[in-house]
């Protein structure tokens, strides 16, 4: 009897809007075609790595998918795609090993369990380091931008977004008609957000002017 290929999850992140997830898409399907691997979903997300798991719409359609054993791994780029708090990466990682499914990162090629099905101890002790760097990482980041606004500010210098850059309600409401429609049907925020893959302080702050208009009314 022919030997099925693995089904496996895509799971991609980035920040901002600005970023783009072309490359992790790119290496991470050209690792499932070289191991023979079927990829079942793409899960895409623009949200910040420090979000907790219930507002991250990705992670919630990859557990899904887990937990109806569609899947078998999850393939991500590296393990702050996942998360940046290891909180978050190591209870998300427990919650896909309750379902007998791996998780797979190719920074440095290694899975959280093992074929036999046993957690991978290397994995797990990788997993939690890389985790707390990418925090690490992260503080950093967040203490050299803080510094450079300091700075900034010592020198006189105006912060913020330009004189009349700032995007209008009207302005944000149009460029975000699927938010507004899906909001109108009484979707939460964290549901519409899943449903158009955008992140939820967007979401939030098209029904923030949603929710403002109606008042004015």
């Amino acid at each position: 009897m022919e030997k099925q290929p693995v089904p496996v999850a895509i799971l991609v992140r980035v920040s901002t809007n600005k970023q783009e997830t072309a490359r992790q898409k790119h290496d991470l399907q050209a690792v499932a075609d070289s191991k023979g691997w079927r990829v079942v979903e793409v899960c895409e997300e623009t949200v910040s790595g420090s979000a907790n798991i219930e507002d991250r719409p990705a992670l919630q359609k990859v557990y899904d998918l887990a937990a109806s054993g569609e899947i078998r791994k999850v393939l991500v780029h590296e393990v702050s795609r996942v998360a940046r708090r290891p909180s978050v990466a190591l209870t998300f990682v427990e919650m896909l090993e309750a379902h007998g499914v791996s998780l797979y990162w190719h920074a440095q090629s290694i899975e959280t369990l093992l074929p036999n099905g046993k957690r991978n101890p290397a994995a797990a002790i990788m997993l939690a380091l890389l985790a707390e760097m990418a925090r690490a990482e992260k503080d950093t980041l967040r203490e050299r931008i803080m510094s450079g606004l300091d700075e900034a500010r010592r020198k006189g210098r105006k912060l913020g977004r330009p004189e009349g850059t700032k995007v209008s309600p009207a302005a944000l409401l149009r460029t975000h008609r699927d938010i507004v429609r899906l909001i109108g049907d009484g979707q939460s925020v964290r549901n519409a957000a899943k449903i158009t893959g955008k992140s939820t302080s967007t979401v939030q702050r098209v029904k923030r002017f949603l929710d403002a208009k109606a008042a004015s009314v």
